[in-house]
């Protein structure tokens, strides 16, 4: 009897332990939708507010991270939704998903209706336990031709052109992307715009920091110098278009540091995941330096690298 009752007190305390363990999707997702279009990158957060709801983010195709209100999960399945950010849809956006370990599956639809399927890995931390040491710089611009680079996409023209040791955006619609990949590394580069125009420099081809024409206005993560939709400068240095200006870029795993004209901007913050925009969402894989060319002109007059050697 005592024995009975015993196993059955140990049983309960089992079961309560078990309901105060946080749910499983907890965490960070790199994703990957594939549609009629073709494949595309995005990221997913799930976070627990307060003793038992979750909420969460989200980063689609383009765009920035947008809020999740609520994140339904019960007997290993998934659900949330979101209205329409960029897209041209008039209804929300639904995920309906499956978790299996550190893996989700599941489907949505994108704008026109379609029926779209998804696959998510759990987002590796990226944590580095000795800082690196940087290696001898790199001219990745050699202010002759386009050697080491290539356009992102094929079917698009490329309008990147060298003109008077100056690489170009001539005619904005493609960008541009390192034959080189990377891990951590150090960036320097040298840059001009003209008024109202928009680029950006994607870390690791996943991770934008962006430029635009945004002088003399409050900073913000989606301006210049912030990493689009995550993290906000702590001011912003940026000088009037068709100045010459500066940005220093270290990124050690997700750590990121930016001194734009002399001031650092951004000190050792983290970068959740991928930016909308990203050529791919495999995290884990060393990936290229990507220049934004699909938005406006921009000029650029050096772009040297120092890799991070020893840095895991």
């Amino acid at each position: 009897m005592i024995a009975s009752a015993f196993l059955l007190v140990t049983a309960i305390a089992a079961a309560a332990a078990e309901d105060k363990k946080p749910p499983g999707v907890i965490g960070r997702w790199d994703m990957t939708v594939q549609g009629g279009d073709g494949a595309y990158p995005s990221w997913l957060e799930v976070r627990l507010s307060g003793y038992k709801t979750l909420v969460g983010s989200y980063v689609g195709e383009f765009g920035s991270a947008r809020p999740i209100s609520r994140v339904e999960f019960l007997d290993r399945q998934i659900r949330f939704s979101m209205p329409p950010q960029w897209e041209n849809r008039k209804d929300d956006q639904h995920f309906d998903g499956v978790l299996q370990g550190d893996e989700m599956h599941g489907t949505t639809t994108d704008e026109r209706g379609r029926r779209l399927t998804w696959t998510a890995r759990r987002a590796p931390s990226l944590l580095r336990t000795n800082l690196p040491t940087w290696g001898k710089e790199v001219d990745l611009f050699n202010g002759i031709d386009l050697t080491g680079w290539k356009p992102r996409s094929t079917d698009t023209k490329n309008g990147w052109i060298v003109r008077n040791g100056l690489l170009i955006n001539a005619v904005p619609g493609n960008d541009l992307v390192t034959e080189r990949k990377l891990n951590d590394f150090q960036l320097h580069a040298e840059f001009r715009y003209p008024r109202g125009s928009n680029s950006g420099i994607y870390l690791r081809g996943r991770y934008e920091v962006q430029i635009e024409d945004n002088y003399g206005e409050e900073p913000e993560s989606h301006r210049i110098g912030g990493v689009y939709g995550f993290l906000t400068p702590r001011i912003n240095a940026a000088k009037k278009p068709g100045e010459w200006q500066t940005m220093d870029i270290t990124l050690v795993g997700r750590v990121v540091t930016v001194v734009f004209n002399g001031e650092q901007i951004i000190d050792r913050q983290t970068i959740p995941g991928i930016t909308g925009g990203a050529l791919d969402s495999d995290e884990g894989a060393p990936g290229p330096m990507m220049l934004q060319g699909d938005h406006g002109r921009i000029e650029f007059r050096k772009v040297i690298l120092r890799p991070g050697e020893k840095g895991k």
